[in-house]
């Protein structure tokens, strides 16, 4: 194994794309003081025998093993999971920038596939693959009671071939069936601009190895010595990564040696706390002589006037960020309450090639909250766009089997969300359309912040009635859409409780390529 790479397995991680590197020696503590359970073992051993004796079919002792494996981790958390060969590959490539397929994070629930977060600037993302979409087919493959490892190999290929993916989405009657062309994906983590006002802003889409020392660079090519008029951090849709990285991305904003994050777990070495100081946030650089980043940020960085912009996408290491900068009173928080992933990962190896990913700890914010199932709620709540939020996704609290908050009552988590808007009018973060990032403008200018223009919410909800109302009429009616070309988000095919067919009339299938959206003649 090379250096590279052992230094990658000892990196820590909070996130959807990853767990938290460690040396806990977890079998040593806990058979420390606990006897192994030897009757338990014995009967495993038995059933293992009989399997392997007198099955219908040959079984391998990899495959009994492995599916053993799987098994323990069924009613654990979410997050908790056997990485075999190819998942800890996958895992270790993330958090490096760089891996082949779609661009899409998933999980699962029920038994299926579901999108944990689609990447920016990703086939899957073009493609309008959203947070929370089940995976019902793949290539015309069901996929329930299909393993996420089996789900992913399906989905992973050579560049610039297609895949078919049949989605389920939430609030939607009707499946969704996209054609995707398969690419090499490269994150890009960081990406700035100075606005037309002297505002820095700069987004943050994942936390990797480089996004510390990346975001620095940014920093200073933005403007130099001279301190802009104010600064929007956008961790929107940033669904987390890797431990350190956060805690330096903190440390840039904040005064040095403060508490950035704590963590909390069953063992002694699962408990500690974090400092914006280069012994938290290097320990895994300074073996390579790499030299403290971090003391290389412009020094307006810790004093201009702030905003960090967040959303139901944003998960664990961009929650620790946005949790740190509110708690120190650096910067204003706004957007909506964020995923609420408030546990540890460990992956721990179990040979060269393969390991398991085991929640172990829960963090916390400076002020002592854990943001487990509540997340991080804005100081100025903002919707998506003016016409209300984009759409409802799932956080934290609506995954099977997650861990609890002892501190509150989930069922008063309630959401101001009750406007939703058409998903066909998504926009690009950062970009022109980009409502949230004008209203951080206008609070950096002291101008009124807005929640949302109502006159426009009620023009959506109208036009959302209205588009009801022609998806009722009978199938024998003429297109209701006219002649008037309908974009690949609002095309829904058979119901869920018909089968899905390549040669299904109540389904209409588009194909998103390089040069755009294609319609596939039947």
């Amino acid at each position: 194994m090379s250096t590279r790479r052992i230094r990658s397995l000892s990196l820590v991680l909070i996130g959807a794309v990853g767990g938290l590197f460690l040396s806990l020696g977890i079998s040593a503590v806990a058979q420390r003081g606990e006897p192994l359970p030897l009757k338990e073992l014995q009967q495993f051993a038995n059933v293992f025998a009989a399997i392997k004796a007198s099955y219908v079919e040959p079984v391998s002792d990899d495959k009994l093993i492995n599916d053993a494996i799987k098994g323990m981790f069924n009613d654990l958390d979410p997050h908790s999971a056997y990485l075999d060969a190819e998942a800890f590959k996958e895992m270790e490539a993330i958090t490096q920038g760089g891996f082949g397929g779609l661009g899409i994070e998933i999980g699962s629930e029920d038994g299926q596939p579901k999108v944990i977060s689609p990447i920016e600037d990703t086939p899957a993302f073009r493609a309008g693959i959203l947070a929370g979409d089940i995976i019902t087919h793949i290539d015309g493959k069901p996929t329930k009671g299909m393993t996420l490892n089996d789900a992913i190999k399906l989905m992973r290929g050579e560049p610039k071939t297609s895949i078919v993916l049949t989605i389920d989405r939430p609030g939607r009657d009707k499946p969704l069936e996209l054609t995707i062309v398969r690419d090499l994906i490269k994150v890009r983590s960081v990406r700035s601009k100075m606005l037309d006002n002297d505002i820095a802003y700069v987004r943050v889409a994942q936390f990797q190895e480089r996004t510390a020392p990346d975001m620095v660079r940014h920093l200073r090519d933005l403007g130099g010595d001279k301190a802009p008029k104010g600064l929007i951090l956008d961790l929107r849709n940033d669904p987390g990564g890797l431990l350190d990285s956060a805690i330096a991305v903190s440390s840039a904003f904040l005064q040095p040696n403060v508490l950035v994050v704590s963590t909390k777990g069953r063992i002694p070495s699962a408990n500690r706390e974090y400092h914006a100081k280069p012994a938290d946030y290097l320990r895994n650089y300074l073996a390579a002589s790499e030299e403290d980043y971090v003391a290389d940020v412009v020094d307006w960085a810790k004093t201009v006037p702030m905003v960090v912009l967040v959303n139901v996408g944003s998960a664990s290491a961009s929650e620790i960020v946005a949790g740190a900068l509110q708690d120190h009173d650096r910067a204003t928080v706004m957007g909506n309450r964020t995923f609420g992933k408030g546990s540890v990962q460990s992956v721990l190896p179990l040979s060269e090639d393969t390991g398991i990913k085991l929640t172990t700890a829960r963090y916390y914010t400076p002020s002592g909250q854990s943001i487990q199932v509540t997340g991080v709620s804005p100081d100025i709540t903002v919707d998506d766009t003016a016409q209300g939020n984009l759409f409802r996704l799932p956080r934290e609290a609506d995954l099977q089997r997650h861990l609890v908050n002892g501190n509150i009552d989930e069922a008063a988590l309630g959401d101001q969300d009750d406007e939703i808007v058409d998903i066909a009018r998504m926009f690009e973060f950062g970009g022109d359309e980009d409502y949230q990032l004008q209203q951080a403008v206008n609070f950096l200018e002291g101008r009124k912040v807005q929640r949302n223009d109502p006159a426009l919410v009620a023009k959506a909800k109208a036009e959302r009635e209205a588009s009801k109302a022609a998806d009722d009429v009978p199938a024998a009616t003429p297109d209701a859409a006219g002649s008037v070309p309908v974009p690949p988000e609002k095309i829904e095919g058979a119901e869920k409780k018909n089968p899905m067919s390549r040669s299904d009339p109540g389904v209409e299938r588009y194909r998103i390529t390089p040069k755009g959206v294609e319609r596939v003649n039947p």
